[in-house]
């Protein structure tokens, strides 16, 4: 069974590797992977037509400015899996790119299967992706709960939930089993604040300066205030040049132990709003949110339909945790709302019970990568015989 896999993203990677390992193990033949993959998909045996790190972009403008060189890479990926006829084409996010290869690769390849995870957020933007993905692949798997609601109402494809990969991860476990009370931590006597200003670099340079005068305003405000900001190796370097400008320094960690264990130390953080922010919730972490667009991405805010961007608020159902756009983020308003949230306050203790809603409604019975993968094969083998899969 050749299957191809179609992603541009690390988180992507990890995503599909923990699925083909969960093929391998589970499907009645050998499994060849072929398509694109990153470093964890290469440790599955998967060889990647190219480095998808030219692939990991955000924003309109950066996707603008890239463009020649992703139309390459996209008619690459295109002609290779033509030529190479997998059986299973499974696409994962990144959906402007991923999407453009299913709908194009899909008249050449009748008798392929073809699978999306991670699909468009069209709960928080541009609803008629949803028709668009349904003409590109037979299912999409979802990571989030409320989602195989919104892909039936916008007439997307057949979805189903199999949770999100954070879920089964055991250095979650690890911080949520240091309190019996489902992980209500309690603030500790040194405070510490965790920041996050994203893993890319556009993000990065946009919000490094606010973060750096509210933790300045913070430090005023609680001395003794200690900072941890986990770093990706790649963009460290502008992490640290930013930092330089700091007037009050925070404690720089990298990888992703240190990042977890920054999870287990701090009592809040002030992060890029993202999906660090689902993280924060379920490791019962309160958080303020922040995010700066990139200017074309700015002039296309209208295309926001969502009534929040953060997902730990659309699976509670209502505004659990504060976002700061644009000129919301003030830095002295940003510090104070801080504070209350690393002491014992009511709006801690708000957010703490909002968390437990959250794992509730997350809780899936098997590994979202063993979930995933009974059910492609179970859509290979209904296509071979050419029985219906169920909706």
């Amino acid at each position: 069974m050749k299957v191809a896999f179609v992603l541009g993203e690390e988180s992507a990677d990890r995503i599909g590797a923990d699925l083909l390992r969960h093929l391998v193990a589970l499907s009645p033949e050998p499994v060849e992977a072929i398509g694109l993959g990153g470093a964890a998909m290469r440790e599955e045996g998967l060889p990647s037509l190219f480095d998808i790190e030219e692939l990991s972009i955000i924003g309109v403008g950066a996707i603008v400015a890239r463009l020649p060189k992703l139309v390459g890479r996209l008619n690459q990926t295109v002609a290779f899996l033509r030529s190479e006829r997998p059986d299973l084409v499974v696409t994962i996010d990144s959906f402007t790119f991923t999407n453009r290869v299913a709908a194009r690769l899909r008249p050449a390849l009748p008798d392929a299967v073809f699978v999306n995870i991670v699909p468009p957020a069209i709960w928080a933007y541009r609803p008629e992706r949803a028709k668009k993905l349904e003409a590109a692949v037979d299912r999409t798997l979802c990571l989030f709960p409320f989602e195989p609601e919104a892909f039936e109402r916008h007439g997307g494809p057949p979805a189903t939930y199999i949770g999100h990969p954070i879920m089964s991860d055991p250095r979650l476990a690890t911080i949520l089993a240091r309190d019996s009370a489902h992980g209500m931590r309690r603030p500790s006597e040194t405070p510490t604040l965790l920041i996050l200003p994203g893993s890319r670099r556009g993000e990065i340079g946009r919000l490094m300066d606010d973060f750096g005068r509210t933790f300045a305003e913070l430090s005023a405000r609680l001395p003794g205030v200690r900072g941890v900001l986990p770093a990706v190796a790649r963009v460290r370097p502008l992490i640290e040049e930013k930092l330089a400008t700091w007037a009050v320094r925070p404690e720089v960690v990298e990888g992703d132990d240190a990042k977890w264990r920054a999870f287990a130390e701090s009592d809040a953080a002030l992060a890029a709003s993202g999906t660090v922010a689902l993280e924060l919730s379920l490791a019962a972490m309160p958080m303020a949110l922040a995010y700066r667009l990139d200017p074309l991405s700015y002039q296309l805010r209208h295309l926001m339909t969502g009534w929040t961007a953060a997902l730990p608020n659309f699976i509670a159902g209502h505004p659990l945790v504060p976002e700061h756009f644009h000129d919301m983020i003030q830095p002295e308003h940003l510090a104070r709302r801080l504070e209350r949230l690393m002491t014992d306050t009511p709006e801690r203790a708000a957010q703490m019970r909002g968390f437990d809603t959250i794992r509730d409604r997350m809780t899936v019975p098997e590994p979202p990568g063993a979930a995933a993968a009974r059910i492609l094969l179970d859509l290979h083998a209904r296509k071979k015989t050419g029985a219906v899969a169920p909706a």
